[in-house]
């Protein structure tokens, strides 16, 4: 260790008080915060929310105290071709339903990779990696597709909010410190020779009261009924929630494949990844992610929205980001000419280096194109509520997009031959603890 000694201290202090630029931007960012004043006109002047292909102005959702940001920004794809589809105007699908399930099946997950990993002590790291998280709000494109195939969807008003799926932190306190007991439970009845599925299913059935209590009996049959654009009224009886799908989303999923952009040199582009333990549903296809460089990205996200189609993806969507003006934008703070300071590190770098991963999952619906086709700033339709943002949209730019976004969700029809091909082959498998594992 180097001691830091009062000398050296007392120089970097003269240095930063004979400096009358840092004296002013003391002055600024103790009176108005770190990045108010940090704020640059540029940002705003160059990130107008104005797009040639522009697929919405639909009322935006609100996952309020909740982490299931990748839920809405799915469902919220499927609501864009709902609304048009069936003229319909204020319809959400349920997210408080596909909660249910993903702790439920999550916790089902869990069970079994604890019982996997039985015979390990409890201070490996794969254990303690279980153990930190036993389960979670967020979750993977992979993951909810899962949900949807096996349970299907419901509307919101068959199956509404509650107050644990507004504000989720004390279910998830709760749920976690008993699948924490029951991992205790689960490994000593493996070492004991017990019965470990007849103890799992014991287990899962107080999982299954905990979640019904806080979010709700889930719905097997339902009717729906609705009035359209034209005043005209339709009853739907008896539907199951795998039929509603069929009949009013439609959409084959797996005819989607996960694109990501990972540039890190243990990751080579055009092959195929997966991570241990994620997932949600046993059972169900592995998450799997292609990796291609940032330009061709682009281009199939461009392609899906082309055709109409708007684009579920996932970013580190707090970097550089104005809240409340809704722009996310490499020019929206100036940190150089205020402090001297350079953020440096390549995409590759911040990955390596725990700066940065995926947090978010939003909707892209629309994208700026210049006379070659190449893009200049998206629209991003974030599940915030209206009150953050342009009416809860928000804009990137472009050289954002390349340094913050790691993963998009598009159709197999706009790959080549070669990248369906090598998404097909067999995946390398990452680290459970790998950032490109990390849930939206």
């Amino acid at each position: 260790m180097t001691e830091l000694t009062q000398d050296f201290t007392a120089k970097l202090y003269d240095n930063y008080s004979s400096n009358v630029k840092y004296q002013a931007v003391e002055n600024a960012i103790t009176s108005n915060g770190f990045l108010k004043s940090l704020e640059t006109r540029a940002g705003k002047v160059n990130n107008q929310p104005v797009f040639s292909i522009d697929l919405t102005n639909d009322a935006v959702t609100n996952q309020k105290q909740s982490g299931r940001c990748w839920m809405f920004a799915a469902l919220n794809t499927f609501r864009h071709k709902i609304l048009t589809e069936f003229k319909l105007e204020n319809f959400e699908l349920s997210q408080a339903y596909t909660f249910f399930w993903d702790k439920y099946e999550k916790s089902n997950w869990f069970f079994d990779n604890i019982l996997a990993t039985e015979a390990e002590d409890l201070t490996d790291r794969k254990v303690k990696f279980l153990l930190d998280t036993p389960q979670q709000d967020g979750g993977q494109w992979d993951m909810i597709v899962a949900i949807f195939q096996k349970y299907g969807v419901v509307p919101k008003d068959i199956y509404p909010e509650s107050v644990s799926s507004s504000a989720s932190g004390e279910l998830n306190t709760y749920l976690n410190k008993l699948l924490r007991q029951d991992a205790e439970i689960l490994r000593q009845v493996a070492r004991d020779g017990g019965d470990t599925q007849a103890k799992k299913e014991e287990l899962l059935q107080e999982v299954f009261n905990l979640l019904a209590a806080n979010l709700g009996l889930p719905p097997q049959k339902f009717d729906f009924e609705y009035r359209d654009k034209d005043n005209e009224f339709h009853k739907v009886e008896g539907v199951s929630p795998k039929e509603f799908y069929d009949k009013f989303v439609g959409v084959d999923l797996n005819e989607y494949v996960s694109i990501i952009n990972a540039p890190t040199e243990d990751k080579p582009y055009n092959q195929s990844y997966t991570v241990e333990f994620l997932g949600n549903v046993a059972g169900a296809r592995d998450v799997r992610h292609l990796n291609v460089e940032m330009d061709r990205f682009k281009e199939l996200a461009i392609a899906q929205m082309q055709q109409g189609e708007t684009v579920w993806f996932g970013c580190d969507v707090g970097q550089v980001s104005n809240r409340k003006e809704g722009i996310m934008a490499l020019d929206v703070y100036d940190f150089k000419t205020a402090l001297d300071l350079e953020y440096t590190q390549t995409k590759a770098s911040r990955l390596d280096y725990s700066e940065s991963l995926m947090t978010h999952a939003m909707v892209l619906t629309g994208v700026d194109l210049d006379e070659n086709g190449k893009s200049l700033k998206w629209k991003v339709e974030n599940s915030w509520g209206d009150k953050v943002g342009a009416k809860g949209y928000f804009v990137a730019s472009d050289a954002w997009m390349g340094e913050y976004t790691y993963q998009i969700v598009v159709r197999k029809e706009f790959l080549t031959e070669q990248e369906l091909k090598a998404y097909e082959a067999e995946p390398r498998v990452l680290a459970p603890w790998d950032p490109m594992g990390a849930l939206a």
